[in-house]
């Protein structure tokens, strides 16, 4: 299928099993799975407003092994916004996103200008490793917006990718359509990111 010009390019890194799969197939189809299937890549396209039009987000779920650099360096030069992903239950997780995150600021220059999530998913989980207040620290040495999630619990999914398209200062996006804005919690409340298991 042929790129379109207005296409908007998010993609999703992180470690083998911390959920990257997971938050996009949860985002896009509205669906989880319990079962682990590792992923070469995959792209996932979804139509969104952008600047009073239309346009096709195009989520690309990068593989979690390290096997496929060439692959990585040619996602992060077609993306235009990235979704750093780790397991609030593995430290080590974390850590690996720190080569990916010097890579994107190697390919693309600087990430000033550029949309980077750093996602803390499996929040339901109750055996932590990665406490919040050192997810957020690592955010802001890395200059961008941090939030947790649960693809499993359905929390802060579609909050997740809104709030990736509200950090694109280039363009006005939105997931509506109709460009209204969606979900009623503050912002500040979403990238909190607090998780509280009911």
């Amino acid at each position: 299928m042929p790129e379109q010009s207005n296409d908007y390019r998010v993609v999703v890194f992180g470690a083998g099993g911390v959920g990257k799969s997971s938050l996009v197939l949860r985002f896009v189809k509205g669906t989880f799975r319990d079962t682990y299937i590792p992923t070469i890549e995959d792209t996932y396209r979804q139509v969104i407003s952008c600047d009073k039009s239309v346009c096709t987000l195009q989520i690309t779920d990068t593989t979690g092994s390290h096997q496929f650099p060439a692959m990585q360096r040619l996602s992060i030069s077609k993306g235009h916004a990235f979704v750093l992903v780790f397991s609030v239950t593995s430290k080590q997780s974390l850590e690996e996103l720190g080569p990916i995150y010097k890579l994107i600021v190697q390919i693309k220059g600087s990430v000033e200008d550029i949309p980077v999530m750093l996602v803390g998913n499996k929040c339901d989980e109750t055996q932590r490793e990665v406490d919040t207040r050192e997810a957020q620290a690592v955010a802001q040495e890395w200059k961008c917006a941090f939030m947790e999630t649960s693809a499993k619990m359905n929390y802060n999914v579609k909050e997740l990718f809104q709030e990736l398209l509200t950090l694109e200062t280039r363009r006005n996006m939105s997931l509506n359509i109709d460009g209204k804005r969606s979900g009623k919690q503050k912002r500040t409340d979403r990238v909190k990111g607090k998780c509280t298991l009911m």
